[in-house]
């Protein structure tokens, strides 16, 4: 089970693990694979405390951090604070969610003022380069950009440091700007994807991908979206990938973050269950179906904001949700959602981190057999 990104890496399995949660990236880690944080929901601070802790729990193995910052976000270059960025959400917005929390039960209070939830998710050139300073003082093995081209910076920086960075891509055109940009791994992310995709299969996308970029330079490319089964993880590399990025199915691990009925809820939900929706960030992501979805996607629905203004919006209303979920609430219930990809499917039971990966393993080990088996006929 060795591949190019396991020797560039230092991995024994081809297995990423992208999490929120620094447990699933410890224990992913620790299992043999290579846990990546999403750091950009961190202030400097908290990426600091998270890291650090990290440090201590994977006794030197290899993890890495993503800093998402987009190619284009509302006030790009404009120095805005939170205030100032918080001031640009609209009054159609604003009242549309809290009629939405209102019609179910749920008293609205002020959705668009100073929060943790809100702070949470500022997006800026400013506050990737204050990530990067963070991550960099860390043992990280692998720096990750998605939703367009890493800026220069955070290249440079990679380069500075040895490390690896890599791009999520949801198109063959993609793929090459990220590679004549100079990234060094590519993830091919499909339609299936939980969280930001394009409307390309991963089956379709990969081999689109690596065909795409040979003329250009040769970089190893991971397969995203779906992937939850050693079978698809075999799927993968024989459609010439070097090793799947994997996110969904850990979000259901006894040591991941996830809101408890929300987790509930995906443990419940077949591949059907899921949408892309702007209704989170602004961009469509795909996340699970629910009351929250539907309604921004209605005829009342006033459209959704570009990032970050949507994130500023709707994260502190979908944390109170699930706050309310977990208690009982009916309906916040209805409402809770989370991204997801269409995996969700095959995520049918409570389990952790060091068994996903092992019966990931065992069941890689049984389709590559099933290969072996066919080809010899």
């Amino acid at each position: 089970m060795k591949t190019p990104i396991c020797d560039m890496l230092g991995i024994d399995l081809p297995l990423l693990a992208f999490s929120h949660c620094r447990d699933v990236v410890a224990a992913v880690t620790n299992a043999g694979g290579f846990g990546v944080l999403g750091a950009s929901s961190h202030t400097p601070e908290q990426l600091e405390r998270e890291l650090a802790w990290i440090d201590d729990h994977v006794d030197g193995r290899p993890y890495g951090a993503d800093i998402l910052v987009p190619e284009k976000f509302a006030g790009k270059g404009e120095g805005l604070d939170g205030a100032a960025m918080r001031a640009l959400i609209g009054q159609p917005q604003r009242d549309f969610v809290a009629a939405l929390l209102e019609e179910h039960g749920i008293e609205a209070g002020s959705l668009a003022g100073p929060s943790n939830a809100a702070a949470s998710v500022m997006i800026s050139d400013t506050a990737g380069e204050q990530l990067l300073d963070v991550a960099f003082r860390h043992p990280i093995k692998l720096i990750a950009s998605a939703l367009g081209t890493p800026p220069a910076f955070m290249i440079e920086r990679a380069r500075a440091a040895g490390v690896p960075i890599a791009a999520l891509v949801g198109a063959k055109e993609h793929a090459i700007r990220q590679v004549n940009a100079g990234v060094d791994i590519l993830v091919a992310a499909g339609t299936e994807a939980g969280g930001h995709c394009g409307e390309v299969t991963t089956m379709v996308l990969v081999p689109e991908v690596i065909e795409a970029i040979a003329p250009v330079r040769k970089v190893p490319v991971l397969a995203a979206g779906g992937i939850v089964t050693g079978r698809q993880l075999a799927a993968a590399i024989a459609l010439g990938a070097d090793g799947a990025w994997t996110g969904s199915v850990w979000l259901t691990t006894e040591e991941a973050e996830t809101a408890p009925y929300t987790k509930q809820k995906m443990i419940a939900a077949t591949s059907r269950d899921t949408v892309r929706s702007r209704s989170r960030t602004g961009k469509p992501s795909r996340q699970l179906k629910s009351a929250w979805t539907e309604g921004w996607e209605g005829e009342r629905s006033p459209g959704a904001l570009p990032m970050p203004l949507q994130s500023l919006l709707s994260e502190p209303a979908l944390h109170r949700i699930d706050k309310l979920a977990e208690q009982g609430n009916p309906g916040a219930q209805e409402l809770a959602t989370y991204w997801v990809g269409q995996g969700v499917g095959l995520m049918n039971k409570a389990t952790t981190v060091r068994d996903v990966v092992y019966e990931m393993a065992m069941d890689f080990a049984a389709a590559a057999g099933h290969l072996a088996e066919v080809a010899g006929d």
